[in-house]
C-alpha cells in the first residue's frame, strides 16, 4: 500500500520514541511536495528503486557502491533529488548499508515502523516521502544517531559538480 501524505502525517502524530519524535517535523511547512501517480513513478524509477522508495523496500547489505563513497559532496534522494545528507555526516557503520549520523535539517520525515514486530523508526525524503531508511540511537557524537539508508534510495552529487 503507498505511503500517502494523511498516513504519513499520522504517523508523524503518533511519534517515534521521546529521542527521535522531532526529528523531520518541520519539513511539512518548509518543503514543496512531489506527487506523482503510481504509474509515473514506476516511468520515473528502475524496478528495484521503485521497490525501495515506492514500496519501502530494503537492498541487500553491502550492494551499494555508495558504500565506499568518500568524496566530498551531498546525497540526494533518488525519487526527487532532495538533498538529504552532507558528506561529512557520513561514515561507516559497519553494516553494509550507507551510514550518516544527521540529516540536513527538515529533509526528512519519519514514522514508526512495526514490520519486525518490533518498532523502528522509518525516514522519508520530505519532498516525495520516498523510503530511504531508518534511524537508529546507536550513532556517533555527536547526534548518537545513525541513519541507516538504502543506497539505491540515494545519488551521490560531488561537491565540485555541485557549484
Amino acid at each position: 500500500m503507498p505511503l500517502t501524505r494523511r498516513r504519513f502525517m499520522g504517523a508523524l502524530a503518533l511519534g517515534a520514541g521521546a529521542a527521535l519524535s522531532g526529528i523531520g517535523r518541520a519539513w511539512a511547512k518548509s518543503i514543496e511536495q512531489l506527487v506523482l501517480s503510481e504509474e509515473e513513478w514506476r516511468e520515473r524509477l528502475t524496478p528495484e528503486r521503485f521497490r525501495i522508495l515506492r514500496e519501502e523496500g530494503t537492498e541487500r547489505p553491502y550492494s551499494s557502491p555508495l558504500n565506499d563513497e568518500t568524496r566530498d559532496g551531498t546525497y540526494h534522494c533518488a525519487g526527487c533529488d532532495l538533498a538529504l545528507f552532507e558528506s561529512a555526516t557520513k561514515y561507516d557503520s559497519g553494516t553494509g548499508w550507507p551510514s550518516f549520523y544527521d540529516v540536513i535539517e527538515g529533509r526528512v520525515g519519519t514514522k514508526t515502523d512495526y514490520k519486525l514486530i518490533f518498532p523502528r523508526t522509518e525516514y522519508h525524503c520530505a519532498r516525495c516521502e520516498g523510503h530511504q531508511g531508518h534511524v537508529f540511537k546507536d550513532g556517533p557524537e555527536p547526534t548518537g544517531l545513525r541513519y541507516c539508508n538504502n543506497g539505491l534510495a540515494l545519488t551521490f552529487k560531488p561537491a565540485a559538480e555541485a557549484s
